[in-house]
């Protein structure tokens, strides 16, 4: 596997966390941070298919949005805020 090997500053009390969840998750500092930055990327890249989506067609209707509940089994209530 080909890597790329990055520094990265962030606030002290943020490092110790991630240093933190890392060892309580059993992984490496860099591959705790190689994770997390990946599923950033995959949700950055999932808001921009869901805007050009919604450019195109317009925003789901609350049809769309009940179907879509049903096959995944979430609730309204179960939705996260803010996630």
């Amino acid at each position: 596997m080909k890597v790329d090997r990055l520094s990265v500053t962030m606030e002290a009390e943020l490092g110790q966390a991630v240093r933190q969840e890392a060892a309580r998750s059993g992984t490496s500092v860099s591959g705790w941070l190689s994770e997390a930055a990946a599923a950033r990327v995959r949700n950055e890249r999932l808001g921009a298919a869901l805007q050009a989506w919604e450019a195109e067609d317009g925003p789901p209707s609350e049809e769309d949005l009940e179907w879509a509940r049903g096959v995944l089994g979430v609730d309204r209530e179960d939705r996260r805020s803010g996630s």
